[in-house]
């Protein structure tokens, strides 16, 4: 079962995808927009992905306050997530996004991504570290 991950922002959506055997989350590119309210070439990108790759669920990184509390841009995120469900009619599910971008960081550095090209990654990255959160939880719930 492949998965698809993405990190939702204004302006981008890092994507991700998982091997076929649902264990091992690999970043794939970043979808790129002008401004947050035109989304159709974005979730026409993904539905193309979707396809391509035999998708047959989503993640989506949900972006808590540290407290745990939701926000506006997870208020935003929830009505992409509703869109996303409509277009490609998978199942989507949440998965808390906190400190992703700081542990992209991390990884770009252990890369040797030079820090003036952070921005060029850190979605792509962002994504594949919200999948691979899912991937690891939904492995070890199935260990129990």
């Amino acid at each position: 079962m492949r998965i698809l991950g993405l990190d939702y922002g204004a302006h981008t959506v890092g994507v991700a995808v998982s091997d076929e055997t649902g264990k091992i989350a690999t970043r794939l590119e970043i979808i790129r927009r002008k401004t947050e309210s035109h989304e159709r070439k974005t979730l026409a990108r993904i539905e193309a992905l979707c396809e391509t790759y035999g998708i047959e669920a989503i993640v989506l990184g949900l972006p808590l306050n540290m407290d745990g509390s939701e926000s506006e841009r997870a208020a935003k995120t929830r009505a992409f997530m509703e869109r996303l469900i409509r277009r490609t009619g998978l199942p989507v599910y949440l998965q808390d996004e906190r400190l992703t971008s700081v542990e992209a960081e991390e990884i770009m550095k252990e890369t040797g991504i030079k820090p003036g090209d952070y921005k060029q990654y850190v979605d792509m990255i962002a994504a594949e570290v919200i999948l691979q959160d899912y991937l690891n939880a939904r492995e070890a719930a199935w260990k129990r």
